[in-house]
């Protein structure tokens, strides 16, 4: 295959790959992926109804929930075209313009959710260390301007990576190791220099993720020192109690996160297996499980699901 510039419309396609080392199990290896995807739509419009019918939920907390599950469906929507295309009809050649409109999609939505549970800690910073001046300070046009603040941050910060990407060479097999495009692998394809390309990358990452982590790190250190200011152990782990979501929401987005740029930016010789897992777990399974958490660990969640599902039982009787 010859060598290929991004502005060539005659370039070759890039070869998307389903999970290497598992060539005869596919077939139903697309059932399971596709439930995941199900189950993420359904528990993230779930959480998005839920919130906007009851008035009192009205609240920083669950507005920003509300954020976090726009921002999961967006990521799930980023990558289900070039998922169901492999998994379902094994169609692997991507164009280069497609590639790069999903990797642009999908690193902004990526750092939206960090942005937003970056923003979610700072609402348990101030709930429980300066609780008298919560309702003053996260009021709801600060979520509003919150909300776009992270829209144009990410969005901002990754537009030129499509231009970027566009003047490179790719030369021989474009084959990427999953099924959908991120940008620390697509400047390893290519055969021309990738020096702005790495650097431009390194500073979205450092800038983003990077202050995002260590500001919820530090949020919750001063979160944990109030804690033990609190006298009676019960207090303090009703107080923790109300973190848990959140830090399960951290934990699930930036453990497969920081393993999968490990893998991409310092192993040369990388497990093709455990880069596609890595990628899988990290785009696919948070959209998932944070609807999951928020609903088993948050009674008002529960409640108004229990309550939901129970105006549907009502009306179904009355009308059979």
């Amino acid at each position: 295959m010859s060598a290929v510039n991004g502005n060539d419309s005659e370039a070759p396609s890039f070869l998307l790959t389903r999970i290497p080392g598992l060539d005869h199990g596919h077939d139903w290896i697309s059932f399971p992926v596709s439930l995941l995807y199900v189950m993420s739509f359904v528990g993230n419009c779930t959480i998005l109804f839920v919130v906007k019918t009851e008035p009192h939920l009205h609240t920083p907390m669950y507005l920003l929930l509300s954020l976090l599950a726009i921002t999961d469906l967006g990521l799930s929507l980023a990558t289900l075209p070039t998922m169901l295309s492999i998994f379902w009809f094994n169609s692997r050649f991507l164009s280069p313009d497609a590639c790069f409109s999903q990797l642009f999609f999908i690193h902004t939505f990526s750092v939206m959710e960090s942005s937003v549970l970056l923003a979610m800690a700072f609402d348990r910073f101030i709930a429980i260390c300066n609780p008298l001046r919560y309702a003053s300070i996260l009021t709801g046009p600060v979520i509003v301007k919150i909300g776009f603040a992270t829209v144009f941050r990410s969005a901002g910060l990754h537009f030129p990576l499509p231009f970027l990407l566009k003047r490179l060479r790719y030369c021989g097999v474009n084959e990427l190791s999953h099924a959908f495009c991120i940008h620390s692998e697509l400047i390893t394809l290519s055969c021309s220099s990738t020096r702005i390309n790495s650097i431009y990358g390194l500073f979205i990452v450092l800038s983003t993720f990077g202050i995002d982590s260590l500001f919820i790190f530090l949020s919750y250190v001063m979160i944990i020192k109030t804690v033990f200011k609190i006298a009676s152990r019960e207090e303090q782990l009703k107080v923790m109690g109300s973190c848990v979501s959140h830090i399960c929401a951290v934990l699930l987005f930036y453990t497969p996160l920081m393993g999968l740029t490990m893998i991409h930016r310092f192993l040369n010789k990388r497990d093709p297996s455990m880069t596609a897992l890595m990628a899988y777990v990290h785009f696919l399974l948070p959209p998932v499980m944070n609807p999951t958490v928020y609903s088993v660990k948050t009674k008002e969640i529960q409640k108004a699901v229990l309550k939901m599902l129970c105006q549907k039982r009502i009306l179904s009787r009355q009308f059979s």
